[in-house]
């Protein structure tokens, strides 16, 4: 059975289809981003900005390679850079406002990609499948915001200490 007008089987969801795709990988530039947005979302009620020395602590991240990633960050609103000694970045906007999507386009400019969906020797019907997985990875990607990561990492402090 198909949902209507989509052709997808039914059950399908975008969510769904990304689970299965376990062979597509993200660089270590995206999870960097992402865990620089992450710390900075978890700051960001107190409107400081931190150095790119605060961010890092504790995060496995290579300050030279985070001010490159911030720079890309900084280019598309996501984050916002304070110069002076109390200088660092914060937030350009609210958590619940960045989505991973964001992150990933700013350092990617495609949350999926590949030179199918360009090349014009690619079968058609190849590449309507390739731009259905890209859809499905954007759409999925769109549903993630930086609140509701935050809010994970609060409820699973409050499990631990039940």
């Amino acid at each position: 059975m198909r949902d209507e007008g989509r052709g997808h089987p039914k059950g399908w969801t975008p969510n769904r289809a990304l689970a299965k795709l376990r062979a597509v990988k993200l660089s270590v530039k995206s999870d960097y981003a992402a865990r620089a947005v992450l710390a900075l979302s978890r700051h960001y009620p107190n409107g400081a900005a931190l150095s790119v020395d605060d961010i890092t602590a504790g995060q496995g991240v290579p300050p030279k390679y985070l001010v490159q990633i911030l720079i890309e960050l900084k280019s598309r609103q996501i984050v916002k850079s304070v110069r002076g000694k109390a200088g660092g970045y914060l937030l350009a906007r609210p958590p619940a406002e960045i989505t991973m999507g964001d992150v990933l386009r700013s350092v990617h400019g495609q949350v999926f990609d590949t030179p199918a969906l360009s090349d014009p020797n690619c079968p058609p019907e190849l590449r309507t499948a390739w731009k259905q997985l890209q859809t499905a990875a954007d759409t999925a990607a769109d549903q993630v915001n930086f609140q509701q990561l935050l809010e994970a990492g609060q409820e699973k402090e409050k499990m631990y200490y039940i």
